[in-house]
């Protein structure tokens, strides 16, 4: 297989979308486009769904992507596009652990996440809590995952259990 050169990164708040995708960036030379700074704005006001699309559209016209998720109002259009989703399809213990692991540090830090947002207790403990989406999502976006990998009519997906097995994926594939 050549290496792709349109990748979504797929899975459940925590898994390590990012991380990946920063990761796979570097070693296939391939311009990473971080979903968050996508979708919001400063103050964490979501931008309209609408426009969120034409972002992505935009994006994903390049022969040239990696996204780090996809959301209800345009996962169409990746997928439509990829030549690659790979999936993070991890225990809810290792991803959620990960995310609140994450979370927790950013409190502490006050490390900015996207276009100047930062996390705060009042946001993370508040019913839209990322750990509250987490728990929420997990289920669904396992089974998404799933069925992307069952669908012979999409993109080929790589569907990783664990860290490990990942990371011979990763070791696996050549730099570009």
């Amino acid at each position: 297989m050549s290496a792709p050169s349109r990748i979504l990164v797929y899975g459940v708040y925590g898994a390590g979308k990012s991380t990946l995708a920063a990761v796979l960036a570097d070693r296939l030379r391939l311009p990473w486009h971080p979903v968050d700074d996508l979708l919001w704005q400063p103050g964490w006001v979501e931008v309209p769904v609408a426009e969120q699309r034409s972002r992505i559209i935009a994006v994903c016209r390049g022969d040239r992507w990696i996204l780090d998720g996809a959301y209800h109002g345009w996962r169409d259009v990746p997928l439509d596009r990829a030549d690659l989703v790979v999936a993070l399809d991890y225990p809810r213990w290792r991803s959620f652990g990960r995310l609140l692991r994450r979370t927790l540090l950013r409190l502490v830090t006050g490390e900015e996440i996207c276009n100047g947002n930062r996390e705060s207790l009042g946001s993370v403990l508040s019913r839209d809590s990322i750990l509250v989406w987490h728990v929420s999502a997990f289920g669904r976006a396992r089974r998404r995952m799933r069925a992307w990998q069952a669908d012979p009519s999409g993109p080929p997906v790589l569907l990783f259990r664990s860290p490990t097995e990942l990371s011979r994926w990763l070791a696996a594939l050549p730099r570009q």
